[in-house]
């Protein structure tokens, strides 16, 4: 097995490692150029060429290729293209024993496999043995780049076909299903990728892989309805073999579901989808792909017999086969109606979330129709994935009612529980999280209040409250360090106790919290005291939410800013305290490496002479300010 992008130059090699000099090569001619390539990799071990591999393998075409490769004493088949060339390489081997060398130029797979469908008088036979399998399979990506969409998405079915069928084949075991399951999930991920773009090297390869391992599992265990059915179908009624498979694949599978529920389950999980044949059928369809018997040529007159000869012998198949059931199955696949599996659970809620996200649709703003569809998906998504009761949802509406009861004009309950649960700062990191050079955000907190009193630089915040003497002297600048003069800055803090001065209701107006204006120089000063630790409140939903799965409530300790200045971002951070406690474990994950400040003790005289008593505290820092966009 040779894989990659470019192979074709190594087929010489592989040609002689057989030991062999006289090749002759297949191909069809809508594949010239590529032949061409092949011709000059081979060079002088060229000695004849046949262009006439024709599909369901035809033995009157065989014997054609037969009488050219004795004319010429071929020691060795070359065969380029699809599953024609494929067959026709096999069935020579087959009469003559020589050595094959395949290169695939479409997704079938069969090159990896035992086995030879040929025609002969209308009827396909299909046979298995060690001499049919191709000895050297050379992928070259290069190869597939140029395959027509539509012949990309059949062949790409055929393959997905093969992946199918053999998760239900009576011969399953572990790995082939793993090779069947990993095909499968490639095809569902490639086909749309290259309908955006057919070029696109990266999804032919792997879809070329996909193709390679569904044909591993062609060759390790049996088939079942569907290729009998195909086979049927192309051997006497003449249509063509990958969009016959493209066809019929999803109507087979919605006929087999029932026996097979778990299988199309995990079908259903490799594709991303809640229905195993409503989505291969759907795939289909977004891709462009034939979805109709009548419109390959099949005439209606010819279900029964196709039915009659499905049906005629037994084979191996997860559901008992009848001709009723059959016609049926054919009838649909004539029509071209969208098949579906039994109903289930899973189906329903998929149609359910569909019908919700559909409702939005005539929103006049295309970014609420986004999210709230986004949201529909998430939360579904959720209460599928963890088979929320109904006791269980109960509970959570009775939680959120009580969280917006908790809330006042001095509390915000909601905005802590999105807090602790890390969705502000998921959201403070993707606002403001993409500007180089400036200082980092944090969550706004429950605890800010609109309009708090002015200060003028050097006073006092902390009216008289007890704490470790703190004075802060901070600048406000752009990102290149230039002073923004005037921005305002509002600042807010907790208590030595860790309490805010809306939850003192003894307290006769706002303390710990200011507005003030930065000087030309963008500096402003001002007196508070040392902020602490504290706990969340814990006698709302959300403390009891913590207590209830054990995590802590506290807070590290910290500084809350508000930089706002003409021509810049806004700026909401806090500034934490060097070697508090709870910096790695702050219960609304608000704690950025490059905000922890030194909070630094002094003794003696202030910076502005102020008598202290005993040990105070200093804080300096800068902000640093994002221009306006624009």
């Amino acid at each position: 097995m040779v894989f990659g992008a470019g192979t074709v130059t190594r087929l010489r090699d592989e040609v002689e490692r057989l030991g062999c000099s006289r090749v002759l090569l297949l191909s069809t001619p809508p594949l010239a150029q590529t032949a061409a390539r092949v011709r000059e990799a081979l060079g002088d071990l060229l000695v004849s060429e046949f262009d006439g591999a024709a599909m369901h393998t035809p033995v009157e075409v065989t014997e054609q290729a037969l009488g050219l490769l004795r004319d010429t004493d071929a020691d060795c088949v070359v065969a380029v293209g699809g599953g024609s060339t494929t067959g026709l390489s096999k069935a020579l081997a087959l009469r003559t024993g020589l050595p094959q060398v395949v290169l695939p130029t479409t997704y079938a797979g069969s090159e990896v496999t035992p086995v030879l469908g040929e025609t002969r008088d209308g009827h396909k036979v299909t046979r298995s043995s060690p001499e049919i399998l191709p000895e050297t399979v050379v992928y070259d990506v290069d190869l597939t780049l140029t395959l027509p969409l539509p012949m990309t998405v059949t062949s790409g079915v055929n393959a997905l076909a093969h992946a199918v069928e053999a998760l239900y084949s009576p011969d399953a075991d572990p790995v082939t299903d793993q090779h069947a399951l990993d095909a499968i999930s490639r095809i569902g991920r490639a086909l749309p990728r290259l309908a955006s773009d057919p070029a696109d090297a990266a999804a032919r390869a792997d879809l070329l892989q996909a193709a390679w391992l569904a044909g591993t599992c062609l060759a390790t265990v049996g088939m079942g309805l569907h290729h009998k059915l195909c086979h049927t179908l192309g051997g006497t009624f003449g249509l063509p073999h990958a969009e016959t498979h493209t066809v019929v694949l999803p109507h087979a599978m919605a006929h087999n579901a029932p026996a097979v529920p778990d299988v199309m389950r995990r079908i259903a999980d490799a594709l991303g989808v809640p229905d195993a044949p409503g989505g291969v059928h759907d795939l289909v369809v977004s891709l462009g792909g034939p979805t109709s018997l009548r419109d390959l040529g099949m005439p209606e007159s010819g279900l029964a017999r196709a039915a009659e000869l499905a049906t005629s012998a037994p084979y191996p198949n997860p559901r008992d086969l009848t001709t009723e059931g059959i016609a049926e199955l054919l009838a649909g696949a004539w029509h071209g109606r969208r098949p579906e599996g039994p109903p289930t659970t899973e189906t329903q809620l998929a149609r359910l979330t569909d019908q919700v996200v559909a409702s939005f649709a005539q929103a006049p703003d295309p970014r609420v129709r986004a999210l709230l569809g986004d949201l529909v998906r998430h939360l579904h998504t959720f209460v599928t994935a963890n088979d929320v009761t109904d006791a269980e949802w109960q509970y959570a509406i009775d939680f959120l009612t009580r969280t917006g009861q908790t809330c006042d004009t001095t509390r915000q309950e909601f905005v802590l529980l999105s807090d602790t649960l890390g969705v502000s700062s998921a959201v403070d990191l993707l606002t403001n999280s993409r500007t180089s050079g400036t200082t980092p955000s944090a969550v706004l907190g429950p605890f800010y209040v609109d309009g708090p009193p002015e200060a003028t630089h050097g006073s006092d915040i902390s009216g008289g409250l007890p704490g470790t003497p703190l004075w802060v002297d901070v600048r406000v600048t752009d990102t290149a360090g230039e002073p923004i003069a005037d921005a305002v800055v509002d600042v807010w803090q907790s208590d030595e106790d860790g309490y805010y001065d809306v939850q003192i209701p003894e307290l006769d107006g706002p303390v710990l919290r200011a507005r003030l204006r930065s000087d030309d120089a963008g500096r402003i000063t001002f007196w508070s005291i040392l902020p602490s630790d504290y706990p969340i409140p814990g006698d709302g939903p959300v403390g009891q939410m913590l207590a209830a799965v054990g995590r802590h409530p506290y807070r590290a300790a910290h500084l809350h800013f508000l930089c706002d200045a003409p021509g810049h971002r806004r700026l909401v951070t806090q500034l934490f305290v060097s070697g508090g406690a709870h910096l790695d474990s702050d219960t609304v994950f608000g704690v950025k490496d490059e905000l922890v400040a030194d909070f630094t003790p002094h003794t003696g005289p202030t910076p502005d002479g102020r008598r202290v008593d005993g040990e105070w505290r200093r804080l300096d820092y800068t902000f640093r300010l994002a221009p306006l966009a624009g």
